[in-house]
């Protein structure tokens, strides 16, 4: 099964989503679904009960919620993360779309992916 993107409020670009829905990614947003200013933690559940792989420029706080997860033995679909603003919006789109055409969705459960290894 192909990789659907669920974009926290801090990667949710709009340049960026609108690249990736042209190219046929199958992919919703935090503003989409109402789920703005709300914790990681919802943004990681909401993304695990949709099914979808969540993308986020917020290393730290995912890095740690995907270690705890594990911990838990608690499963989650997918993280992919980067530094905001390492990338421009055609090189994030790219390195995505690289992931998304390598890796199936369920090779992506509970793996964190860093957007930099993509190149």
């Amino acid at each position: 099964m192909k990789i659907r993107l669920y974009l926290d409020e801090d990667a949710m670009a709009e340049d960026l989503v609108r690249a990736l829905l042209s190219r046929g990614v199958d992919l919703t947003t935090a503003n989409l679904e109402g789920m703005i200013e709300r914790e990681d933690r919802d943004h990681l559940d909401y993304a695990i009960s949709q099914s979808r792989v969540l993308y986020s420029y917020n290393v730290g706080d995912y890095l740690a919620l995907h270690s705890q997860y594990l911990q838990e033995n608690k499963s989650h679909k997918g993280i992919i993360l980067t530094q905001q603003q390492k990338y421009g919006i055609g090189e994030q789109m790219r390195r995505i779309l690289r992931l998304i055409s390598a890796l199936s969705a369920e090779e992506m459960e509970n793996r964190l992916e860093f957007l930099s290894v993509w190149s």
